[in-house]
């Protein structure tokens, strides 16, 4: 690591043990390190050579903070987050609802200070980078932010960039993208694999990521993460917007979809009743570009993801194993994937690597076809990562290393070249392959399949260590309460309720079109 890049994290990280001591969150410093490393920014940018009219209002810019102490800092930082907050435009967007959480007025000085102190805009996007991919890491482990379901493994998304090997000129959306994991992982993939000339970088900068985000301190954190990334520019081009990519077709098509959509199968509407309590409703998306209607969100992503792909585009998504073999609505899809795309790949990702215990998800790469009348799916190749593989975030998380036999398999060079590593000689090869008939004649259509057998139930000496042991049964106990209180609200919500004696007293059941 570059002598500046750790210099400057030292000082970064110098400030977490005091204000962890004071009650504030890593992810509380984080927003604050947006909204005051933005302010700064925008000053730099309002000087030579950029001379950038910055839209913030005289009196509230950095320069009018940064050389005040004790209350006074903290009385024209308030100040200044609610007046940026109702600005409207990209200001707006960043300082919404912001609010001051560094309560400590000596802490918030020596940050206000240490940003002060450096050059954000002329200063490597690599060392901007990597201080607030850190913050964003450390955040997601702390748990009781939650803030994990929002962060994708580092290793997974760069296997998921090095499989579809996005290339310049071509455009990359993420309807769900967190804090920009996959953005940021595809536009390193681009510089370091093709010399890029000027119109390439400014069309890699400006012109190629789009995407959504739904919860407001998330999508700060990722126009921020973007920013510091040189992807979009605080007063130009916006590469991200804030809300329910499922509400409507936004009209864009791409030529490649990178996503982890959220867990949680249902999408819920919650309201308040005549008697004054809190009720949900299954959201069903009424859209006419969707093959089916459903409430299960993961099924809604595939959909939507199918619209916006261009015709020749590509798409890896992330998905819980439910997706995989649900009957119903998750039948449907499957049988239209399989018709109208090359549902090609499949891998089977192992428990321990996701923030949510209790996870269970998979893979799946499909191309998207022109219309046409034969099923455009020949063949599914999968491959098992899960069976006998054990992880952890802290003990033993997975690496790109872990990831590389998969990539190898994958040949993302030219995938109609590969070869299974699977045979009845071989019983536990990793990589094999099913044909599409092979898949239609399966109960529901499943995709969830694995062949591999699993040791640990045939042979003691091969349990894992006991605290992977420990980590997994914590994980399968937390992913069956999680389905028992998503039966327990189904059922709520399926319960008849008492007849209102009020006009109008019928509550209609809401979905979005």
């Amino acid at each position: 690591m570059p002598e500046q890049t750790s210099s400057i994290i030292s000082k970064v990280w110098g400030m977490c043990g005091p204000l962890r001591d004071d009650g504030v969150s890593y992810g509380d410093y984080l927003e604050q390190l947006t909204y005051l490393i933005f302010l700064k920014m925008a000053d730099e940018y309002a000087k030579p050579p950029y001379k950038k009219k910055t839209d913030i209002p005289e009196g509230f810019g950095w320069t009018d903070m940064n050389s005040l102490t004790g209350a006074a800092l903290e009385e024209q930082y308030k100040k200044t987050l609610e007046t940026l907050g109702g600005q409207g435009g990209i200001l707006s967007q960043i300082f919404q609802g912001a609010i001051n959480k560094v309560s400590n007025a000596a802490i918030l000085y020596r940050i206000v200070q240490m940003i002060d102190k450096e050059k954000w805009v002329s200063m490597s996007s690599d060392v901007k980078g990597v201080i607030y991919e850190e913050l964003l890491q450390k955040n997601a482990e702390d748990v009781k932010s939650g803030a994990g379901q929002y962060f994708t493994p580092r290793p997974l998304i760069r296997a998921m960039v090095a499989c579809l090997r996005p290339e310049p000129m071509k455009t990359i959306a993420d309807p769900c993208c967190g804090s920009g994991g996959f953005f940021l992982a595809a536009q390193s993939f681009i510089a370091e694999n093709w010399p890029l000339d000027r119109e390439q970088k400014e069309y890699l900068k400006n012109e190629t990521f789009f995407g959504n985000e739904l919860v407001p301190t998330t999508f700060k954190l990722c126009l921020m993460n973007l920013y510091l990334h040189n992807i979009g520019d605080i007063y130009g081009n916006v590469p991200v917007r804030r809300g329910d990519s499922l509400l409507t077709d936004p009209g864009y098509r791409v030529d490649y979809v990178m996503t982890n959509p959220p867990f949680g199968k249902k999408s819920s509407l919650t309201f308040t009743n005549e008697e004054g309590e809190q009720e949900e409703e299954d959201l069903v998306y009424n859209r006419q570009d969707f093959w089916t209607t459903s409430s299960n969100k993961q099924l809604n992503f595939v959909q939507h993801i199918n619209t916006i792909l261009k015709a020749t585009g590509k798409a890896a998504v992330v998905v819980p194993d439910n997706v995989l073999f649900e009957g119903g609505a998750g039948e449907i899809i499957r049988k239209k994937l399989l018709q109208t795309t090359d549902l090609h790949t499949i891998l089977r990702l192992p428990t321990g690597i996701f923030y949510k215990p209790g996870v269970k998800a998979n893979v799946i790469f499909f191309d998207k076809r022109p219309a046409s009348a034969e099923t455009q799916t020949k063949a599914v190749w999968f491959y098992d990562l899960r069976t006998n593989m054990h992880f952890t975030l802290k003990q033993h998380p997975m690496t790109d290393m872990d990831l590389e036999d998969f990539i190898a398999c994958y040949h993302p060079e030219n995938r109609y070249e590969r070869h299974e590593t699977w045979s009845e000689e071989n019983p536990d090869g990793r990589w094999r392959r099913y044909s599409v008939e092979e898949i239609l004649e399966r109960d529901k259509t499943s995709l969830d399949i694995f062949w591999i057998k699993d040791k640990s139930l045939a042979d003691l000496d091969h349990l894992p260590a006991p605290d992977v042991l420990a980590d997994e049964i914590i994980e399968n106990l937390q992913s069956a309460l999680d389905s028992f209180s998503e039966l327990k609200a189904q059922l709520k919500r399926n319960a008849p309720s008492a007849p209102s004696c009020a006009p109008g007293g019928a509550i209609e059941k809401q979905s979005l079109n």
